[in-house]
């Protein structure tokens, strides 16, 4: 197994060879899922004015405690029509702008409110729930650093600070390629020795999933002109992605038409279990990944392999694999040559961290077994086997 890379170093080639795609303007309602390709800037400071954080009464605080008038109620959307004076106060509601003047606000449940006068028993410190303007972030602050994937959170803090537009990185274009004579579509009748095509169907929601847009090609047949044909197609994108025909049979031709199409092959062979055949190779600027037939195989190294330089190809700050630590809830034998990834169950240990449940039938044709894994988990090479309570290093999956 000497001359088998490990899995660092099988990324380490491929993302010295990822040059990041070009840009593209975009509605900030367009851009989930999406990576800045430009850092995001405040246009108004946040909040963009002193505003109230809880339902309550407007007040100075020099003024506290004491009995006031309440001379005004203030809606959020709604400030006062004049500043706060001595010996005042203001009803106001959550996100309300605090009037001039005032320089605390008392919350509700704190005072009694009779006749529209307010008794406040305690003193009020300056600054007491008030969010001071641009507390969150200044009018041309930079919101979100370029290489930032936008979800939820990122999505929300842009819209607050006022950004209609965004610039983001290209999606990538993904070509997907199934081979083998033995392959059907879901829903055909299977001859003798035929088998129904998933990996397609599961790289494509991959790729989906990492920002690229894929195109299924039609699975092709161990012929090596429909090979040739098929694979200068798919060369047309910014990423090739096939499966199967990458190991040494006589029906493995994908490696080989490759190369005869101009691929030069930067290494073929990992050391990790399932997935040792898979192979990457470059006829600039597509990168082409050769991924192994048997599904879970073909999973496995998307994670490992594709993903990383799908979204490095965006531009995304941090693009590898990002493993969580857990504990393993049984013993797990180890392979003396190659790293394994194996699928699990995670739930909550008796302590804090995530217990991870080895799943029966860990052989890579398994995909109905592994589907019902949350998480694959990372076994060292090495001798013996990794007992109970071990502590280990796992990669979510969905």
């Amino acid at each position: 197994m000497a001359d088998l890379l490990t899995i660092e170093e099988a990324q380490q080639l491929i993302l010295e060879r990822v040059r990041p795609l070009g840009m593209e303007k975009l509605a900030l309602e367009e851009s989930e899922g999406r990576v800045l390709a430009k850092a995001a800037k405040a246009v108004v400071d946040l909040p963009p004015f002193p505003s109230s954080a809880m339902d309550g009464f407007a007040v100075r605080s020099a003024d506290t405690p004491g009995q006031l008038p309440v001379v005004f109620r203030i809606a959020a959307g709604l400030p006062a029509p004049r500043s706060l004076d001595d010996g005042e106060a203001m009803g106001i509601a959550t996100g309300g702008v605090v009037p001039e003047g005032a320089d605390a606000v008392i919350p509700v449940e704190y005072v009694v409110e009779d006749d529209n006068v307010v008794r406040i028993p305690d003193p009020a410190p300056a600054g007491a729930n008030v969010r001071p303007r641009g507390s969150d972030a200044a009018a041309g602050d930079a919101v979100l650093e370029a290489g930032v994937r936008l979800g939820p959170a990122q999505l929300g803090a842009l819209a607050a600070a006022g950004a209609g537009e965004v610039v983001c990185a290209t999606r990538p274009r993904a070509a997907v390629l199934s081979t083998g004579t033995e392959l059907r579509a879901p829903g055909e009748t299977l001859g003798p020795g035929e088998v129904y095509e998933a990996n397609g169907l599961i790289l494509a929601a991959q790729l989906r999933s990492a920002g690229a847009l894929p195109e299924r090609l039609a699975a092709v047949a161990d012929d090596e002109e429909t090979h040739r044909v098929a694979l200068e197609r798919g060369l047309e994108a910014d990423v090739l992605v096939t499966s199967g025909g990458v190991s040494v049979g006589p029906h493995d031709l994908v490696r080989r038409i490759e190369a005869e199409l101009g691929v030069e092959e930067v290494f073929w062979r990992v050391a990790v279990k399932p997935g040792k055949p898979v192979s990457f190779g470059l006829r600039a600027p597509t990168l082409v990944f050769g991924l192994p037939g048997n599904p879970v195989s073909s999973l496995v190294c998307f994670e490992l392999f594709v993903r990383p330089a799908v979204l490095a190809l965006q531009g995304l700050a941090d693009p590898l694999p990002r493993f969580e630590p857990g504990r393993l809830a049984a013993a797990v034998k180890r392979n003396q040559g190659r790293d394994q990834l194996v699928r699990a169950r995670t739930r909550r240990g008796d302590s804090d961290a995530v217990a991870l449940e080895p799943l029966a039938g860990q052989e890579s044709h398994m995909i109905v077994r592994a589907a019902a894994a949350d998480a694959l988990v990372l076994v060292p090479r090495g001798e013996g086997e990794l007992p109970a309570g071990a502590a280990v290093a796992y990669l979510r999956l969905g």
